[in-house]
């Protein structure tokens, strides 16, 4: 499937795939039948290269499913977008676990330079030649496409610690550098839960058996994964990572004044936002290159410049103002003095890659816009997922989402 990195794209995905996210979803989710040579895959949404962009919101998400399937039937679907939720106001309130991360990268990063046998290991399972059918499978195909199914995601990141023996933020950076919704939380999150770090202790098994089932529908039969590992001992590290108290963005107070309305890789469009007024001008910033030290693969590259371009485009379009790009190395000051406003307004930017590489140029006087259903949600994010899932339908209730508003099929 190619992704077009549009709203109107993501929109006609979100209006196909409605019909089938209730218990055809909750029945057949976990199996990986491949990438189709035409289409998108029919078992799940795939629609998190377009959250991930911010060209539409988790509420349009969960309120189209639900005009088309009751709270229940639904169940299973609408767990899995609060977990994206989860796991973003999970990494707000441990925001070391992210910075950390980095540092860990880095330095494993350097030592594939100095260890010969690191980095032919390393080298063999980013290019898919490790001699496990499965696994190099599933890295052929990131780098090929994009996109991993959620199960191969947890497959790929099992065998990578446990039976490759490979530092987990090695395999945490490929994600990133190719899947085209990588999300700094959701990543990082995952491959600490299937190594034992989020959830203390508990780990996940890749065992030859279930791959073998779930992936029965593959083109040429299942995959086959011979010598995996047969133990999975939770990782251990020093650092105990409490929460830091929660900070939400203040709602926007512009009064009349004008202000610059700023897009980038995690709110590439201005449709889903609350706006105190049309903005005097638009800006975009697109960082996916911000996303690893190492190369980026073209399809994530390409989707998240083509996005904030594209939003950007549309933005000034609809509010009929100028637009500017803010390229990495240029003055954002400048660009603000330019256009004689002081103020920026932007869709919120989650703790990640996003967030290190445009909060020191931004303004004081900027207000970040965060959708209310993170507002409401993020404060129950502070152990495991289970906290949000039991308040998850009080949560809908509360902010009224129940099927009943309608999508803007706007660019």
């Amino acid at each position: 499937m190619q992704f077009e990195p549009t709203r109107a794209a993501g929109i006609q995905r979100l209006t196909d795939f409605a019909e089938s996210a209730g218990r055809a979803y909750a029945n057949n989710r976990n199996y990986d039948n491949g990438a189709p040579e035409v289409g998108p895959r029919q078992n799940v949404s795939q629609l998190s290269p377009w959250l991930h962009a911010g060209l539409f919101s988790e509420t349009e998400v969960i309120d189209t499913v639900l005009s088309q399937h009751s709270l229940e039937a639904a169940d299973k679907f609408i767990a899995e977008v609060f977990w994206r939720i989860y796991f973003k106001g999970y990494l707000e309130q441990c925001p070391t676990i992210w910075a950390d991360y980095c540092k860990a990268r880095d330095a494993a990063l350097a030592t594939l330079d100095t260890n010969a046998g690191l980095r032919i290991a390393y080298t063999e399972a980013i290019e898919g030649r490790t001699g496990i059918e499965a696994f190099d499978h599933w890295a052929r195909e990131l780098v090929s496409t994009g996109y991993l199914h959620n199960h191969a995601r947890m497959w790929f990141a099992s065998i990578w610690i446990f039976t490759l023996k490979l530092d987990w933020r090695l395999g945490a950076d490929f994600f990133l550098r190719h899947l085209i919704d990588g999300d700094a939380a959701s990543n990082t999150l995952s491959w600490r839960w299937v190594g034992g770090l989020h959830t203390k202790g508990k780990t996940y098994l890749a065992r030859p058996d279930n791959i073998a089932r779930y992936t029965a529908n593959q083109p040429g039969g299942p995959l086959s994964a011979d010598g995996l590992a047969e133990e999975a001992h939770a990782l251990e590290e020093a650092q105990d990572y409490g929460r830091a108290p929660l900070q939400l963005p203040n709602e926007v107070d512009f009064g009349k004044e004008p202000y610059a309305l700023l897009l980038h890789d995690e709110g590439a469009s201005h449709v889903p936002l609350t706006l105190p007024h049309p903005p005097a001008l638009v800006i975009g910033a697109a960082r996916p290159q911000a996303r690893s030290p190492g190369a980026i693969g073209d399809m994530a590259q390409d989707f998240a410049t083509g996005a904030v371009a594209g939003g950007v485009k549309a933005a000034s379009e609809a509010f009929g103002c100028p637009a500017v790009a803010w390229e990495d190395g240029d003055a954002l000051a400048e660009i603000l003095a330019k256009a004689g406003v002081d103020r920026i307004a932007l869709p919120h930017i989650p703790t990640g890659w996003t967030r290190d590489a445009l909060e020191a140029e931004l303004p004081p006087a900027s207000a970040e816009l965060l959708p209310d259903l993170s507002r409401a949600t993020w404060p129950f994010a502070k152990a495991g997922f289970f906290g949000v899932k039991k308040k998850m339908h009080g949560i809908l209730d509360e902010l009224g989402i129940a099927g009943s508003s309608h999508l803007i099929m706007a660019k």
